[in-house]
């Protein structure tokens, strides 16, 4: 079967995020939750639905994935999507292998397996493994705050809500500290440094400054993401670090692995190349005996492809949830994280169709 008809659309919600007067986080430019929404129908009449990395960069996207990925897709089988996806990636290579342009072949991916597993009549989760998982845990995603009492307030309504992990996106010690008094010593946290650390010496005082708060792992703590040699040295330090969500393709995750760089796999379905990217990711950090635990701070397909991916995989890993209150998610309620877990859908693809 070709591919007959693409189109895009912008999903756009107001949400809040618990941020109180003292915030100074740089979650504050946000005004609205966008997700990039792309739907893909072949000429036997499926259609599929996914996701390009938007936020502030949604219309970029948009853009790239308009002007440049679609055209190209137009008319091409999408049975080996696999193939299709490296096809558009060295087409376009010129115009970038991390950005715009692959956020949209990732999007057009993720909607080709929805595709594919709607044609096999199975739910995304039985092309990808075995697991057959019907709900996954979820970890509070924390927004940035900068200000200790809304991150210990944030904390105690995620412990309410019944999330059995946080994960804080605090730069000081003061508000994390916040965070360790307000939640039960048993509940993990997971630091995203967000590459805050210019030196190595700046990343080790501070993992060290955090050990003995039960943290699961400190996220790209030094600056450029791409430091591999400063997180094996913080690594070989006995200090845990995960990365990956501001890599290009499965082939920086390689060198990532290969470096001894990470206990923890982070690639993003809707930035590195969509489900087929993942798939390989996966099979490497399997191999090298580390964990992936994905990026995943979206809401609509890149979500739901997310947790489709968690629910095969042979070992139980948490799946992000951005710790935001949509006024309109693109699923409704159908998504909704209910004592610590999301059910899995069991229709066949996604299971799920976003409002459109």
């Amino acid at each position: 079967m070709t591919i007959t008809r693409l189109e895009s659309r912008v999903h756009r919600s107001a949400f809040t995020y618990g941020a109180g007067a003292a915030s100074q986080g740089g979650n504050l430019r946000l005004r609205s939750m966008d997700t990039l929404l792309v739907r893909v129908e072949t000429s036997d009449g499926l259609v599929g639905f996914g996701e390009g990395f938007g936020f502030t960069l949604v219309e970029t996207t948009r853009d790239a994935l308009e002007r440049l990925v679609a055209p190209a897709c137009l008319g091409q089988e999408e049975a080996d999507i696999a193939a299709l996806t490296q096809l558009l990636e060295r087409r376009f290579h010129n115009f970038g292998r991390n950005g715009p342009v692959s956020f949209a072949i990732s999007a057009i991916d993720i909607a080709l397996w929805d595709i594919a597993a709607q044609r096999a009549g199975k739910p995304l989760h039985a092309l990808l493994g075995k697991a057959a998982r019907p709900r996954v845990a979820a970890y509070a995603s924390l927004l940035r705050y900068d200000d200790p009492d809304a991150v210990a307030r944030n904390v105690r309504e995620a412990v309410r809500r019944g999330y059995r992990a946080i994960k804080l996106h605090e730069v000081a010690l003061d508000g994390i500290r916040a965070a360790r008094a307000a939640a039960p010593d048993d509940i993990p946290l997971m630091l995203d440094i967000n590459c805050a650390w210019r030196t190595l010496d700046e990343a080790r005082a501070f993992c060290r400054a955090v050990a003995g708060m039960n943290v699961r792992w400190v996220e790209e703590p030094t600056w450029p993401p791409e430091d591999f040699c400063a997180m094996a040295a913080l690594r070989r330090e006995g200090h845990a670090i995960s990365a990956g969500e501001n890599l290009s393709n499965p082939h920086d995750f390689s060198r990532l692995i290969e470096g001894n760089a990470v206990d923890v796999a982070q690639p993003s379905v809707t930035k590195h190349g969509g489900v087929s990217a993942l798939r390989d990711v996966f099979a490497m950090a399997r191999d090298a005996g580390i964990a992936v635990v994905p990026h995943s701070p979206y809401f609509g397909p890149g979500l739901l492809a997310t947790l489709h991916m968690l629910a095969a995989a042979p070992e139980a890993e948490p799946i992000e949830i951005y710790f935001a209150d949509l006024e309109a998610p693109p699923y409704g309620e159908a998504l909704a994280v209910r004592d610590g877990f999301i059910d899995v859908p069991a229709g066949p693809g996604l299971g799920l169709t976003p409002a459109w």
